[in-house]
């Protein structure tokens, strides 16, 4: 029985909502498979009716019918291959929804505006998708922009879109807060990890986690918790922290701590496993949130550049107000080039 069978066969099983959680997630798979394979028929569909239509055209002398087919047949190659690419978001949890996490690099101010300025990038973007944002923890700068923020971003292959964006972004700007108008570089980090369901197990031993307890912080509002309900929670062998403060409740914010924890652990583990196969094979690798993966340089030219797969872009506007399709689907190209 095929994936999508197997699904419509659940979604029709009347006891399917006794578990609302199971049941969204089911029919979010059936949902992304069936347009997948609707686009797909689409596409032959009309890969088909345009070869005949060439053929007619050319057995009548109509060279107005091949043309507009022919131009129909590259815009079709465009989505095939974008078909393509999204084949490759078949990894164990590249379904599922994120967590990104944005921390600002030295450099006081100007790195935490720029952080800031990379918060609201991947918001506009996730937005402009139809996925759901939520912030589960902020500290913001003393002056401006954010010392830290944790996201949790909620939509179809959430994590698989994104998980390429771990790593170092760079500014170069004249600086807004320097009155002499110089030029400084800034840097902010990114950190992606996927939620995890209950197919993926991550065990933790209570004697390995430290929680601390403390009273959130943020540009205020009704929205910041005025008691000590924020949780941190630190896996002491491996220095890993995840800290949550959204909610008021310090019982759901330590739940989704613990949550977000196992989900970084995961990722954590999951790039060291790539970077041994990566040198298994004789590879060198970048892999990590270590490494500087995109420069965005806004002086004394404008040019936004991917360091791994050299996609770049002169709208640097558009890019910092969520336009990261070319960098995101340049990635998954460069994987499908580098695994042949």
């Amino acid at each position: 029985m095929h994936r999508l069978e197997e699904l419509n066969a659940l979604s029709e099983d009347p006891d399917l909502w006794n578990d609302p959680e199971k049941a969204q997630k089911i029919m979010r798979e059936r949902n992304r498979l069936d347009a997948q394979i609707s686009e797909i028929k689409g596409i032959e569909q009309s890969l088909a009716d345009h070869i005949d239509l060439i053929d007619m055209g050319e057995e009548e002398g109509d060279q107005e019918i091949v043309a507009e087919s022919e131009a129909v047949l590259k815009g079709l190659q465009v989505k095939a291959e974008k078909q393509n690419l999204k084949s490759l978001l078949s990894g164990e949890v590249d379904g599922n929804d994120a967590y990104l996490q944005v921390n600002a690099g030295a450099g006081g101010t100007e790195a935490q505006d720029w952080a800031e300025m990379i918060l609201r990038m991947y918001t506009r973007w996730a937005e402009q998708r139809g996925y759901k944002v939520s912030v589960l923890e902020r500290s913001d700068g003393e002056e401006a922009g954010i010392k830290s923020t944790t996201l949790s971003i909620e939509g179809d292959q959430a994590y698989g879109w994104l998980k390429s964006e771990n790593g170092v972004h760079r500014l170069v700007r004249i600086s807004p807060f320097d009155s002499s108008a110089r030029r400084h570089t800034s840097f902010a980090s990114v950190a992606v990890s996927p939620v995890l369901d209950d197919t993926v197990e991550v065990d933790l031993e209570d004697k390995d986690l430290r929680v601390d307890t403390y009273r959130s912080s943020g540009a205020g509002g009704q929205h910041v918790n005025t008691t000590d309900s924020a949780v941190r929670i630190t896996h002491i062998p491996t220095g890993i922290v995840a800290a949550v403060q959204s909610e008021r409740s310090q019982h759901q914010n330590r739940a989704n701590a613990m949550a977000l924890l196992k989900a970084k652990i995961y990722e954590a583990e999951m790039q060291k496993r790539e970077q041994d196969a990566a040198a298994a094979h004789g590879e060198k690798t970048d892999i990590g949130w270590g490494h500087q993966i995109r420069s965005y340089v806004l002086h004394p030219y404008q040019m936004i550049k991917d360091l791994r797969t050299a996609a770049e872009t002169t709208n640097s506007a558009a890019v910092l107000d969520g336009d990261l399709d070319m960098f995101l689907e340049a990635a998954l190209a460069h994987k499908l080039e580098t695994s042949e």
